[in-house]
Formats: structure tokens, C-alpha cells, sequence
């Protein structure tokens, strides 16, 4: 985690963690899974720095993709033949895997879904639609993405429930207080983000939950931003949902998973119909099918889950611990190296960090900002993030963004500084 007060000051100081603390692994073994990143870019070699929008794949998980459709590909769960058999063993292992990567309590715990974005909605019409009524009223945090406001704002129009946000400081930290204030009988859900996309915040979630549960109140986390950063813990979170994306943990798109506490999606309705979700059908009634596949309507990504757990098992021999000391050490050389730079403003400086350094220069757009770095081979984020409320919230229309994985190095890091050099003189700024 990261300490903003630590990370202010100009002098080398500001450059390192703990000696002790540093990391044992081979950064260019580890730079060598990844083929990606040894792509020239008009020329340069690529610098990618927009891990927040997705990240790049080991050979692990590229492999498992070309081995499953190679000699493995068939539908899951309805076959008796060889394949079908293989193919759902390896679906369902991958399951086994989520469930221990995060510790859930037990495999039915896990749904897959194509993403965090579809995870939410699941939740907010399995759930919001069935359990809110008018009057009642759903916290979310003013950080969060649009895929966690845009959700409960229908579902809060429809059952006419109200949307109340929790407000941030200028760090970019939530104000809990006011959170404490917020929750009252006519509170019925809660959702918020464990490591916001746009600012690096990591929120005290545990702290959260905690309140919210006081009331009775289930919460849902949305860790799409904290899995490939932070070990994660559900049970001692003791959060009722927890949604993240495969894509941003090194794994393919179009798939991601969903926990929840047996009991309460045991609850809720299913959020789409047709196979698999099914028990048994007449034109009369329907039954749905057991956890988790009540949420699991249709063929899902096959492919995707399988490399979900691969991209799990590469992420555990590398080490979750290993991981955030040395992404640590980064964020705060990035800091030091972009604060040290005339005209850079650093948008989020909460004191608990995740690696993201999202920033504003004086007098030049996001966007330009991002091509100039692009002509460098160098690839960072422009705009909003999803985040548009954060944006007015510090007055501005968009930022640059950097954002760090465990394949980065401070060459990078430097090669970044240089570039916004040769933004400044471009544009005199």
C-alpha cells in the first residue's frame, strides 16, 4: 500500500520501501511470459502503462486458449461423450480455483459472468428488483465506475428507491463519516469499489461492511481494480458479493466471476433465463437449477474460464505478497518522478494507494497528452476512465492515466517522465 506523505518529496528517499521488504522475484523472467511486451511501437519498444483498462496475458494463459479449442473444445455440463467430460472438468476446476483465490466458503458460492459490468447488474436486478421497495435507498461511493452508478440508478427509478452517494475529499479519499451518517433504517444495499479505477484509492471496504452489516445491510465490493493488486479475502471482508474481471488479472475477456454468500443468492431471481439455469420446464411453471448455475444461463465462455484459472495459477507461483511490495516500490518511484515534474498535477493522492498515477498538466488536453506519449511507443489512458462524476468532482474533463502491473519497471517509469518532457516542449507548457 502506499503512503502519499512518503511520496511528496523530491529527494531518492521518496524512491524506495523497506529494504526488507523488497522483492525476491526476476522481473525480466517474469517480463518474458508476457510476448506482448517485446511489440515495437512505431519504432520504440512498447512501454504498456494502461493496466487498468486491461492487462496483458502470460504464454500460460495464451496457451490454454489455443489448447482448449485445439483439443478440448465441446459444450459443458450436457454431454456424455470425452470431450463434453474433459471440457467440464476443466470448467468446473477453474471454479475450484476462483473460490480459493479469493476464499469463498464453497464452489456454488462462484457464478461466471463475462465481467464485473455484468456481475453488478446481476445483483442489482436479482436483488434490487426483488428486495427494494419505494422509499428505500441504496449507498454507492462518488468514485465508483459507471457500471456501479448506472445500475442501481434504474433499478432505484423503477422500484422508486432513492440513490445516495458517499462524498470524497480532494485526496480522493471517501469520507467515512459521512457514510456512518448515511445509514439509517431506509438503507437496504450498499455497493462500493475496493480500489477505485480513476484515482488508486483503495477504500477501507472492511470498515464498510462492517458498519452496513450493523444494520442488516448486504454489500457488494466491486474489486475489478483490487484482484491483480491486493490478496483478497471474502470471508474475513465478509462482504456479501464481490465482483472482478478476468481480464484485468491477466486472464482472457469476456469472462469474470461473481461471489455471493450462498444464503442470499439462494434468494434472489435469476437475472437471464434459457439453458443451464434450469430444472425442469413446462408451459405451465418453471424450476430453476441449483447454485451457482441458476446464474449461469447459457453457454458461457468456456475458453475464458479455463484461462481465468490459469491466469489464477500464474498469479499465486509469482506471489500475491510478492506482488504488492513490488508494485508499491513503483507507485512511489512514479509519484516522485511525475510530482517532481513543473506542471504535473497528481489527481488522487489518498494515502492508501493502488498503482495508479493519474495526472493533469497545465495548459495540454489528456488526449494530446496520450498521442505525443504514443509517437514515444508508450501506452497510457486519456479521458474520463468511466468516471465522470469523478471528473467534475476535481474539475476537470479528463486525465491521463498510467496505471502499473507486476511486469512494469522503473525504466518504464522514466521512459513515462521523459515522455511528458517531450509533451512540454511540444506544447511550451
Amino acid at each position: 500500500m502506499f503512503t502519499a506523505g512518503n511520496t511528496m518529496k523530491k529527494n531518492n528517499s521518496a524512491m524506495t520501501v523497506d529494504a526488507d521488504k523488497r522483492v525476491t522475484f526476476d522481473i525480466e523472467r517474469i517480463r518474458g511470459d508476457f510476448p506482448i511486451l517485446h511489440t515495437m511501437v512505431r519504432g520504440k519498444p512498447l512501454v504498456y502503462l494502461d493496466n487498468a483498462a486491461t492487462t496483458q496475458k502470460p504464454l500460460h494463459v495464451i496457451d490454454a486458449d489455443q489448447r482448449y479449442y485445439h483439443s478440448q473444445n465441446a459444450n459443458i455440463h450436457r454431454g456424455v461423450h470425452y470431450l463434453s467430460e474433459v471440457a467440464t472438468f476443466e470448467y468446473e476446476k477453474a471454479r475450484g480455483k476462483v473460490k480459493n483465490f479469493i476464499n469463498a466458503a464453497d464452489n456454488h458460492e462462484i457464478i461466471f459472468v463475462r465481467g464485473t459490468t455484468e456481475a453488478i447488474n446481476l445483483v442489482a436486478h436479482g436483488y434490487g428488483r426483488k428486495f427494494l421497495s419505494e422509499g428505500d435507498e441504496v449507498i454507492i461511493s462518488a468514485m465508483e465506475h459507471h457500471s456501479n452508478i448506472v445500475p442501481w440508478q434504474m433499478v432505484c427509478e423503477e422500484k422508486k428507491a432513492v440513490l445516495r452517494v458517499i462524498p470524497m475529499n480532494d485526496d480522493g479519499e471517501l469520507i467515512i463519516e459521512e457514510f456512518e451518517k448515511m445509514l439509517s433504517p431506509k438503507t437496504k444495499f450498499v455497493s462500493v469499489v475496493m480500489v477505485s479505477n480513476s484515482l488508486g484509492t483503495i477504500n477501507p471496504v472492511k470498515e464498510i461492511i462492517r458498519s452496513a452489516h450493523a444494520q442488516n445491510v448486504p454489500v457488494l465490493v466491486d474489486g475489478a481494480q483490487a484482484v491483480s493488486h491486493l490478496k483478497v479475502d471474502v470471508r474475513d471482508l465478509d462482504c456479501d458479493f464481490f465482483a472482478f474481471s478476468g481480464h484485468k488479472l491477466f486472464a482472457p475477456t469476456g469472462v469474470g466471476a461473481l461471489y455471493g454468500k450462498a444464503e442470499i443468492l439462494d434468494r434472489m431471481d435469476p437475472y437471464q433465463c434459457g439453458g443451464d439455469m434450469i430444472e425442469s420446464v413446462t408451459f405451465e411453471k418453471t424450476t430453476f437449477n441449483a447454485l451457482p448455475y441458476k446464474f449461469e444461463a447459457g453457454t458461457g465462455n468456456i475458453a475464458g474460464v479455463i484461462g481465468l484459472g490459469v491466469a489464477i495459477d500464474y498469479i499465486r507461483r509469482v506471489g500475491m505478497d510478492e506482488i504488492e511490495t513490488y508494485e508499491h516500490e513503483l507507485l512511489v518511484y512514479g509519484t516522485g518522478l511525475l510530482s517532481a515534474i513543473d506542471g504535473v498535477r497528481l489527481i488522487g493522492t489518498a494515502k492508501e494507494k493502488a498503482g495508479v498515477l493519474s495526472f493533469v498538466l497545465e495548459t495540454v488536453h489528456p488526449h494530446d497528452i496520450g498521442t505525443i506519449l504514443d509517437m514515444e511507443g508508450i501506452a497510457i489512458r486519456t479521458g474520463h476512465h468511466c468516471t465522470q462524476p469523478v471528473m467534475k468532482r476535481f474539475g476537470i474533463p479528463a486525465t491521463a492515466r498510467a496505471s502499473l502491473s507486476l511486469y512494469n519497471t522503473k525504466d518504464e517509469l522514466d521512459a513515462l517522465a521523459r515522455g511528458i518532457g517531450k509533451v512540454k516542449e511540444v506544447f511550451h507548457s
